[in-house]
């Protein structure tokens, strides 16, 4: 009776990150209400960004619409949006894709 010889299987590579290792991103949407030095004080204070790149994230809120302004996991992202808005701003976080 012929038996099989034994065949040699490759783990596939993988580069694809799973769903729970995907980092989430804040997302600061443009709103009728804060002045942009307000938004640009508050990116500043609650990051630690430099005014310039503060400003530049501002700018991108007001000019369209929206900015990413943080990326992490999940309960980075989630605290950062819960401290924007105790600043009054609109925020939002969504999983990176």
């Amino acid at each position: 009776m012929p038996t099989a010889a034994p065949v040699e299987i490759k783990r596939p590579e993988t580069t694809e990150v799973t769903g729970l290792a995907r980092p989430w991103k804040v997302i600061v949407w443009n709103d009728p209400i804060n002045l942009m030095s307000y938004v640009t004080f508050v990116f500043q204070k609650l990051f630690g960004y430099s005014k310039q790149k503060a400003q530049k994230l501002m700018l991108d809120v007001h000019t369209k619409g929206k900015a990413v302004v943080s990326s992490g996991p999940r309960e980075k992202a989630e605290l950062d949006v819960f401290r924007l808005h105790e600043h009054g701003l609109w925020a939002t976080m969504e999983q990176d894709t």
